[in-house]
Order: C-alpha cells, then structure tokens, then sequence
C-alpha cells in the first residue's frame, strides 16, 4: 500500500504542478479529491504495515497533504473558493 500511494501522491503533484500554470487553475478542483485518495491509501498503508516498513506510507502521507494543501492555496488566490 505504501508503494502504491507513493505513486498516486507522484501523479497528484505532477497534476498540481500542471494546474500551477496560469488559465489551468481549475484544475486543481480536481486534484485535491485525488490527493485525498491518496491520504486515504497512505493512511492504511500505515495502518496495515509493520513499523519497520512504514517509511514509504508516510512518505505518500505527507505528499498527498502538501499537494492537496497547495492545490487549496493555489485555488484561493486565484478565487476558486469562495
């Protein structure tokens, strides 16, 4: 679990990352519910492993929260929500 929500935490920041460019910003509506799957995988990636192999899990844990953290910041600059 911890490899697979690494990788949909890898897809949703190169998402963010295309939504960063200017007229693309709407996009992030769609890449916070994405990252927020991840977080859900991430969270029981850590649940399910041992505490020797939780390293990736809250690796994709984190990311998953940076992304969808920016992806909100990004949407309120550029008034999306409102």
């Amino acid at each position: 679990m911890g490899l697979i929500s690494l990788l949909w935490g890898i897809v949703a920041l190169l998402w963010m990352l295309l939504a960063l460019i200017p007229l693309l910003g709407a996009f992030n509506w769609l890449v916070i519910p994405f990252a927020g799957i991840g977080v859900l995988l991430a969270a029981l990636g850590i649940a399910m492993t041992g505490r020797e192999s939780r390293g990736r899990a809250k690796a994709a844990f984190l990311l998953n929260l940076v992304v969808m953290l920016v992806a909100a910041i990004r949407l309120s600059l550029g008034g999306g929500v409102i």
